[in-house]
């Protein structure tokens, strides 16, 4: 997942909003968001070579997301960063255990930034930090550095969600997570990567032959704990391939 922005609002009817971009490769397999058969309690999609996932619920207002951290130079990780949003979703850990867990370990994985909630708490960690931070309410964005990094495509879908939040639908979210215009030379950010792909990569919708958004998706949780999720998966080119609605 390579954007995500989400509204979080305690105490508001709809308490959590989040819109965000899966971002791979296009040969890597995964499966489109689904109840898990052995974990009928989460809902996500799934990444078919590690077995984990970049972004679902599961039972007792969980909620968990991340991002990768654009570093050309880290060395290979041990463990897929997928299993962090799994193993919290698929298990009763209270959040303050999983992550001094996720902190103690953090160095197994490549760089990360994590989003794991409930109904009563939202927390943001970054493996290059010496500890998390519990959300205050507001609007945020998180890209492949840190939260709220300046970035043009976060800035942009982050002032995009705040635009529809009076009246936030997944149709709405799914249109903001579609802009594929690419920023301006000057305003790019340089991750070591060289400006052909900075470029491509500085749209919220990335689309290429061979790497791109493969999902675009829109959750809205309520304030009774029902959740209504809606996902896009798209192919080579940004080629539409299904959608899946689910609503809990």
């Amino acid at each position: 997942m390579c954007l995500i922005v989400l509204a979080w609002r305690p105490g508001h009817a709809q308490p959590l909003i989040v819109a965000a971009n899966r971002d791979e490769f296009y040969a890597r397999p995964s499966l489109p968001l689904a109840q898990w058969p052995e974990a009928p309690q989460v809902y996500a999609g799934r990444d078919l070579e590690a077995g984990g996932t970049w972004l679902g619920v599961g039972a007792n207002g969980r909620f968990a997301a991340l991002t990768n951290i654009r570093d050309p130079h880290q060395p290979p990780a041990r463990k897929s960063r997928g299993e962090l949003v799994a193993r919290f979703l698929n298990g009763e850990m209270p959040i303050d255990d999983y992550l001094g867990d996720v902190v103690g370990r953090s160095l197994e994985y490549a760089g990360f930034n994590l989003l794991i909630g409930n109904a009563n708490e939202l927390w943001y960690y970054n493996a290059r930090a010496t500890e998390a931070v519990m959300l205050q309410p507001g609007v945020y964005g998180l890209s492949n550095a840190g939260l709220d990094t300046p970035w043009p495509k976060l800035l942009k879908a982050r002032a995009a969600l705040e635009t529809v939040l009076e009246d936030p639908q997944p149709e709405a979210l799914l249109a903001l997570l579609s802009d594929a215009q690419t920023a301006p030379f000057a305003e790019l950010p340089d991750t070591g990567v060289g400006l052909a792909t900075e470029t491509l990569l500085s749209s919220v919708f990335i689309a290429s032959q061979s790497y791109g958004t493969r999902a675009s998706t829109a959750l809205i949780v309520h304030a009774d704990g029902t959740r209504h999720l809606v996902e896009r998966s798209f192919g080579p080119y940004g080629g539409h391939l299904g959608e899946v609605e689910i609503k809990i």
